[in-house]
């Protein structure tokens, strides 16, 4: 008999949605929207309804694999634990514990996807990943600025008059916003977007700006020139609540607007409106990830919050500089869970470029990677050294649902439960502050196991198996410690299915800033050299004419409609390839139609697909959705650099020229 219960979506997304599963014979039959989630309301996206498929997917992973003599051949779980302790003891006595390699991503945001940094701290300290392909560098920026990255709660956007989304195509990655924004505009709210591409959020705009991709940071100087100019700055914010204002004057008095309007393609009239829109409070700007992902996206995020705080909108209902809102991911006990005080030895890289960190590090080499909740073969930019990379390594490790690109390179593949298949809670730092919980509904197929087992189980071999002798009831209890203190405890979140996390749903309305001053800060004071700076990405004509002409085309690699990342695509019926957008300047140019088969290339690799000419997209660009796997043509990341961002914390993966020209098929 099928029955249905409430869950939880477990994705790494904006939305973090309430279901409704079906389950029936023991297998999950059917995934919908929970209709009494007081933010997703019971509308979810494709992505969520394709976790049935996965979960009974025939291609799942059942049991343990290690691969002998180049091919994977099943074996019981007590040989695979035991040959992997033993290489995690034989490493950490004869090299020390930082010659293993955890490669951590985000691919799951369940709370106990955690217990791998207790695991590893447990051990000694390994080497570990700093930063995030995805939003590091927004994310630091925004420390420098506030001290920390918060954005407004959902129903703030309510007391908006305008709302500038930039650089983020809501309708895609964030579908609730999108009918937020819907109905925001019905009652008068004026949307902007401000984006390389004329996309579906385009389209609810009453004004869309196409800007040249990289150059957001230059049009919010721009802004904020005009904003001076007209006097329409919120003089009291400025004086009273804020320091390095005077820095941020000379930088802008530095340029013109006539060079702001040359290169970023945007006419000098678009930017005056925009700044008189900023100056009519209240406005609320919603910021995207993709603008940071350049060699100075730092700098973009900085002068985007500048413009921010400059028009008088941060702290205000209907404001804000809404990038992040980490205070979600702050109510939860992380120490308790991971125990990072038991950590003897450390050593970093950064997840952009941890490839070229196992390929130089010494004194000790590292000598094992072991990967979770990632597919950095797919996911990390410049796909052909992180395969030269993995492959050097004498032990790789990967847990996972499915048989990945990386999965491929491993020496042991250990076959991971799903959502449905554990309990635990799940939430999102990026757009609702609700915690939603998600009951386990069935079992694991073959012998797949929890990650939480996995652990518990190398733990036990390696001599520390006490500090994981917890049910997961109590080690969700670890982590829910704090809000149990405030009347959000896992019994109240099973039953109630879902809590709203104790946030500021206005941020520094108080005007007290987590920044060393206390006040929003134009100079940053955490760092030495804390000045905003009009800073260009790396590959374009201004910074390298001679590349640009050589590659004269931007390439943006944006997310899939279908798929979170890498982790849908071999589900998908037909099968996918790789699809090139182009803008039509791009198709004049170069003599291109639909579905012509096109080699888009630059000095770190190429990629082959099928042509699809935009109907509406800044001149020059080119899109390959990231995530496709080699037996699909292949990752983008073969074209992208694997640089950090400015302050080192994010990807530079949109920082990329190439060049394209139609090919035979075959």
């Amino acid at each position: 008999m099928a029955t249905v219960h409430h869950s939880a979506c477990p994705l790494n997304c904006w939305d973090s949605c309430g279901f409704l599963v079906t389950v029936e014979d023991g297998k999950v039959t059917k995934v919908e929207g929970n209709p009494e989630h007081p933010i997703t309301q019971g509308k979810i996206c494709g992505r969520g309804r394709m976790l049935e498929n996965r979960a009974n997917s025939e291609d799942r992973l059942l049991y343990p694999l290690k691969k002998i003599e180049g091919r994977f051949q099943q074996i019981s779980w007590e040989q695979a634990l035991g040959e992997i302790a033993e290489k995690l003891a034989y490493y950490k006595d004869n090299f020390g514990t930082i010659s293993v390699l955890h490669s951590h991503d985000y691919s799951n945001s369940g709370l106990l996807s955690n217990l791998d940094s207790r695991f590893f701290n447990l051990y000694g300290g390994v080497t570990e990943l700093t930063g995030s392909i995805c939003w590091g560098s927004g994310i630091e920026a925004q420390n420098w600025d506030f001290g920390d990255a918060y954005s407004h709660a959902p129903e703030d956007l309510e007391n908006s008059k305008h709302v500038v989304i930039w650089g983020r195509n809501v309708a895609r990655t964030n579908m609730h916003l999108f009918q937020n924004l819907q109905a925001v505009k019905k009652n008068g709210t004026k949307i902007y977007v401000i984006d390389p591409i004329y996309n579906a959020t385009a389209k609810l705009a009453n004004e869309y700006i196409s800007i040249k991709p990289g150059f957001d940071g230059l049009l919010a100087a721009g802004i904020m020139k005009e904003l001076l100019r007209m006097e329409l700055q919120d003089v009291e914010f400025l004086a009273n609540q804020t320091v390095g204002f005077e820095d941020l004057k000379t930088l802008l008095d530095s340029v013109t607007l006539e060079y702001i309007s040359q290169v970023t393609e945007v006419p000098a009239e678009i930017i005056t409106l925009l700044a008189g829109v900023y100056a009519d409070r209240p406005v609320s700007t919603i910021m995207g990830l993709g603008m940071q992902r350049y060699e100075n996206g730092g700098n973009t995020i900085r002068l985007l919050d500048a413009l921010v705080a400059v028009s008088g909108n941060i702290g205000i209902a209907g404001g804000g500089a809404n990038y992040a809102n980490k205070q979600v991911g702050q109510s939860f006990d992380y120490q308790n869970m991971a125990m990072p005080e038991q950590k003897k030895a450390s050593r970093t890289f950064t997840m952009m470029r941890q490839a070229e960190g196992i390929l130089s590090a010494v004194d000790p080499e590292i000598k094992m990677g072991i990967v979770t909740c990632g597919n950095p073969l797919t996911q990390v930019p410049d796909t052909n050294r992180v395969r030269k990379a993995f492959e050097s390594l004498e032990t790789l490790v990967v847990i996972d649902q499915f048989m990945t690109d990386t999965a491929e390179l491993a020496d042991y593949v250990l076959p991971a439960a799903t959502a449905f298949e554990v309990e635990d809670v799940y939430y999102s730092s990026m757009y609702h502050h609700y915690v939603n919980h998600g009951p386990k509904l069935v079992e694991p197929p073959g012998e797949a196991k929890p990650d939480a087992w996995i652990w518990e189980e190398l733990a036990t071999r390696l001599g520390f198996g006490d500090e994981f002798n917890f049910t997961r009831e109590e080690f969700i209890g670890m982590g829910l410690a704090a809000l149990t203190e405030k009347g959000i405890s896992l019994d109240k979140i099973r039953v109630e299915k879902f809590a709203e996390l104790p946030v500021d749903k206005i941020p520094w309305a108080d005007r007290s800033f987590k920044t060393p001053s206390g006040k929003y800060e134009f100079t940053s004071s955490a760092v030495a050299d804390g000045k905003i700076k009009l800073s260009l990405p790396t590959e374009t004509k201004w910074t390298n004419s001679e590349l640009a002409e050589k590659y004269p085309y931007t390439l943006l690699t944006i997310h899939p409609l279908r798929s979170n990342h890498s982790q849908h695509f071999h589900l998908f019926q037909p099968e996918p390839y790789v699809k090139v957008e182009i803008a039509e300047s791009v198709a004049a140019e170069k003599g291109l139609k639909d579905q012509d088969y096109v080699r888009v290339w630059n000095d770190r690799g190429e990629v082959k697909g099928t042509v699809s000419i935009f109907k509406m997209a800044h001149p020059g660009t080119v899109n390959i959705d990231e995530g496709l796997s080699a037996r699909f043509g292949g990752s983008v990341n073969q074209l992208t650099s694997s640089r950090e961002s400015d302050n080192g914390l994010g990807s530079t993966l949109y920082d990329c020229l190439v060049n394209i020209e139609k090919v035979e098929k075959g």
